[in-house]
């Protein structure tokens, strides 16, 4: 479970109390992944890396209306920022912004 919560670079709550230092989130997130609600860490990054080639360096998970969504920033081939938006239960991409 530790490697568990280590793999989440940055994790917060929902935006009206984000902290990436929230136990109670992090417990949240914990219980979801046990219960098959959201993918793994490991198998989201392995989804994204196919579809969205370059270096990720931001993670967030969030739960908002009932469901959660991975939002990854990274940095692709040409220097652009994305933002990444993943349904965490299906790993498929909702949007891709540019920064």
């Amino acid at each position: 479970m530790a490697l568990l919560t280590a793999a989440f670079v940055a994790i917060t709550a929902p935006p009206s109390s984000a902290r990436d230092d929230d136990p109670e989130h992090r417990e949240a997130v914990r219980r979801a992944v046990e219960a098959g609600e959201v993918l793994p860490l490991s198998k989201i990054l392995e989804k994204i890396r196919v579809r969205v080639p370059g270096d990720i360096t931001g993670i967030e998970i969030n739960r908002e209306e009932g469901r959660w969504h991975y939002e990854l920033r990274v940095i692709d081939r040409g220097g652009r920022v994305l933002e990444v938006h993943v349904d965490a239960h299906s790993g498929n991409i909702e949007q891709i912004e540019v920064k």
